[in-house]
């Protein structure tokens, strides 16, 4: 591959992602520039590609919503999208005919840990482990009081 096939696929990237602000934005939230077929969107904004050009493993990836910023987190993924991008399944959610949906199921929330929505438990057993408190000894502070009887004596040494 010569300088000038390099130079061309660089131009292509940077047609794909957009331009040339779009291109450095892409690159600065996700640390790499990709050219791939969109292949869905999730209830948060999520797009999906794949491109079967590159490696296996690196054909299918995410890009988070941008309204996130760089606060994006892998918990943003659905469950369904989740199997997809790693290969349990070919299927897309859309197009999946064997995705069980039960009435027990719950809509997918992303890790609120770091948040005000964060799980604290609560503990109601006692703590193994007492801090030391001094005992308060009334002899200790009685002779702390008195003035020193003992001479200071002063040694010479010759």
């Amino acid at each position: 591959m010569g300088i000038f096939e390099k130079f061309e696929k660089l131009r292509v990237i940077i047609r794909w992602n957009g331009g040339w602000k779009e291109s450095l934005l892409k690159l600065c939230y996700y640390d790499d520039l990709k050219i791939g077929c969109l292949v869905g969107t999730d209830q948060f904004g999520n797009k999906y590609y794949e491109n079967n050009n590159y490696f296996f493993g690196r054909n299918r990836w995410v890009e988070y919503n941008l309204a996130v910023g760089y606060d994006y987190d892998a918990s943003m993924v659905p469950p369904e999208w989740f199997g997809w991008l790693h290969y349990r399944t070919d299927y897309r959610p859309c197009e999946d005919p064997t995705r069980p949906s039960y009435s027990w199921q719950k809509p997918h929330i992303m890790n609120q840990s770091g948040t005000p929505y964060e799980y604290v438990p609560y503990d109601t057993t006692l703590p193994k482990i007492q801090a030391w408190v001094p005992p308060n000894n009334k002899k200790a502070s009685q002779d702390q009081d008195k003035p020193n009887t003992l001479k200071s004596c002063v040694y010479l040494s010759r």
